[in-house]
């Protein structure tokens, strides 16, 4: 390919609305083009990005015993009303209706359509297991995309789906493609850590995220791990030791004190010299409509994913003073669960307020609070609470640590979520019916290009892993007037093409420094240099990772080239 036939423009300036820099690069380089909030074109310097991992990917789930199919993207609200899912799902869930009132959505995923291929033609136990995987455009209405294609409303997705007839055979295919995922990844230049999960909306009772760890802020989630063992968790599923922090208060007796304009958890525990983690706070929700409130230790936060799954839940916010008032009859910083109809708000205990004794509470009245609280009946003690870093491991007990992450794949036992109100059934050894037991794997193809850019970048632009890069090797004549120099150009540009490089000559009758920006700002992993050097039969050779420049014979640099490709095919 030559630069001047190259469907490319290259931008002095960073895209003003773009926050992550993969964002930022992606536009800046040409790879990509914005037509409305969350949805971009892929030019083509992104589409031979995303083929090249769709084909490693490819590649390595035909490896580990995938067959690849192709599914519809608009599906019928039948088979979501089915599965149970049309009206829980959320408006992420983008419905519409045809010509004549049919209900359709647009694909966010494909649980439904994959359960209702299996039914009728997955009829055996002899036929199972079976692994069957696409990639597939995908849309899922956010309510606030960002970060370009690391959260999109419009993305391309490789999702795979399982069928087997035991929870064993699940196992071992989870196994099977979580060690096909780390491959994936690897080639991809990534280096990712499998972590425990929420399910979210896809459903399952275990789950992993693929994450790659930026230690950035553009990293979507917090991830917990432990340097002492091998325990990992995303925020929304993340769990740590506590019980062993509880202290006992000076309060021994029961009483109701007056605390004026004393509101925080902060002002609290210094108004009565207390720890935080003897404090009961009271937080105070409105999910789907509905009042929740939560009663955790002081020093703990709610971790509103767990929340919204203890309650089945799908909308959650924080209740507003207005609403904190009617519910309650009190104010922020003086709410309880005293006293409240628990038919009207239901009440959930933390995990961190087990053990607690003599604690300090709010009663539902302002400038007011108990001291020397105690539980005086049984109560149902579950984990909401957010875990912060250097909190105990629930593993080993050592020091939990936290960095930023991007998810780039999951993988999900599904179990019989989908295939038991589908109907989706298989004959066993004993002639009888029985629901396929189901496992779903994820990989997002575009975020995992963009997720690339966060962690291999400079000041300059991007820098391609080798294995994704949109081509292998750029060859610049310094200037192409120069007879010379654009012979020597040509001839080295033709003998990588002849040995399979994907190569760009840079034709462009341009200055050497505005081609020299555009190679570093593409992101090319090889240059060679035509210059002044022509005329003693050596060339500039510069690697994009590391920057190192040599001064070789063309022969060398084009061996160079082809022998980084042969590495990356482990010839």
């Amino acid at each position: 390919m030559k630069m001047s036939k190259l469907f490319v423009q290259t931008l002095r300036d960073f895209p003003q609305d773009a926050e992550a820099i993969s964002h930022k690069l992606l536009v800046r380089a040409g790879y990509i083009k914005k037509l409305s909030n969350g949805i971009y074109s892929y030019l083509p310097l992104m589409k031979r990005v995303i083929s090249k991992v769709e084909q490693i990917a490819r590649e390595e789930l035909d490896k580990a015993g995938a067959q690849e199919l192709s599914m519809p993207f608009v599906q019928p609200a039948e088979l979501w009303q089915k599965s149970g899912r049309w009206q829980v799902y959320g408006k992420e869930l983008l419905r519409m209706k045809d010509r004549h009132d049919v209900e359709l959505c647009l694909g966010p995923t494909h649980e439904e359509v994959i359960t209702s291929i299996a039914d009728g033609i997955l009829t055996s136990y002899k036929q199972l297991p079976v692994n069957l995987y696409q990639f597939q455009l995908k849309f899922r209405d956010e309510i606030r995309p960002r970060f370009g294609l690391l959260r999109g409303r419009e993305f391309i997705m490789k999702d795979g789906y399982s069928f087997h007839t035991s929870q064993e055979s699940l196992n071992e295919e989870y196994k099977n493609m979580w060690e096909a995922y780390k491959r994936i990844f690897e080639r991809c230049g990534l280096e990712t850590k499998a972590v425990q999960s929420d399910s979210g909306a896809i459903g399952g009772k275990i789950s992993h995220e693929f994450m790659v760890l930026t230690e950035t802020q553009t990293g979507e989630d917090d991830v917990f791990y432990c340097k002492s063992c091998d325990y990992s968790a995303n925020s929304n599923h993340a769990i740590s030791k506590l019980n062993d922090e509880i202290t006992t208060t000076r309060f021994e007796k029961e009483e109701i004190i007056d605390t004026p304009n004393v509101k925080t958890i902060k002002e609290l525990a210094e108004f009565f010299n207390v720890s935080e983690n003897n404090i009961l706070k009271s937080v105070l929700y409105i999910i789907d409509s509905k009042p929740v409130m939560v009663m955790i230790r002081g020093d703990k936060e709610v971790e509103e994913t767990k929340l919204l799954n203890a309650v089945r839940g799908l909308e959650i916010r924080k209740a507003t003073e207005e609403e904190a008032a009617e519910i309650t009859g009190s104010k922020a910083g003086f709410l309880s669960c005293l006293g409240l109809d628990t038919n009207k708000v239901k009440v959930l205990f933390d995990l961190s307020a087990k053990g607690m004794k003599n604690f300090v509470m709010g009663i539902n009245e302002v400038d007011k609070h108990k001291v020397g609280c105690n539980f005086k009946e049984e109560h149902d003690f579950i984990d909401l609470s957010l875990v912060k870093e250097g909190e105990m491991c629930p593993v080993c007990k050592k020091p939990l640590f936290i960095t930023r992450g991007i998810e780039v794949g999951n993988i999900f036992q599904l179990g019989t979520k989908y295939s038991e109100p589908m109907g989706a059934t298989y004959t066993d050894e004993n002639g009888e019916n029985k629901p396929f037991i189901m496992g779903c794997y994820g990989i997002g193809i575009t975020r995992t290009a963009a997720a690339a850019i966060e962690k291999h970048h400079d000041d300059f632009g991007i820098i391609w892993p080798l294995a994704i890069a949109p081509y292998h090797c750029v060859v610049i004549p310094v200037n192409i007037q120069e007879e010379d120099q654009k012979n020597m150009a040509l001839e080295i540009y033709k003998k990588l093409q002849e040995k399979g490089v994907e190569v760009v000559l840079d034709d462009r009758n341009d200055r050497a420094g505005v081609k020299f920006k555009d190679a570093d700002l593409i992101g090319f992993p090889f240059r060679i240099t035509v210059g002044k050097t022509v005329k003693d039969g050596l060339v500039e050779f510069k690697e994009r990772a590391g920057g190192e420049i040599s001064i070789i014979t063309p022969e060398e640099a084009v061996e160079k080239v082809c022998g980084a490709l042969n590495n990356l095919k482990g010839i």
